[in-house]
């Protein structure tokens, strides 16, 4: 391998904010913002919008839409201008 063209592989503490939960994942990523882990070291922080903690998917709060209901719905409504062939 070419040495100097990789990005530094390094420990990233990871905050999510919805959920107010943090982690330690090694990533690519660069930050501005530090912050002190429980090893008592410190590790740059990168802030988060979504993480498994606070997806739908994965917290078990997901909506689920019945798509199938709602064209049998649709099509006992319209029935009666069905097709003039």
């Amino acid at each position: 391998m070419k040495d100097g063209i990789h990005p530094e592989y390094k420990d990233v503490v990871f905050h999510d904010a919805a959920a107010d939960f943090k982690f330690m994942s090694r990533s690519t990523l660069t930050a501005k913002q530090t912050i002190v882990w429980t090893d008592g070291k410190e590790y740059p922080l990168v802030k988060l919008d979504i993480s498994s903690e606070s997806h739908p998917f994965y917290t078990g709060k997901q909506k689920i839409v019945d798509t199938a209901g709602r064209i049998d719905k649709f099509r006992q409504k319209y029935s009666m201008y069905g097709s003039k062939e």
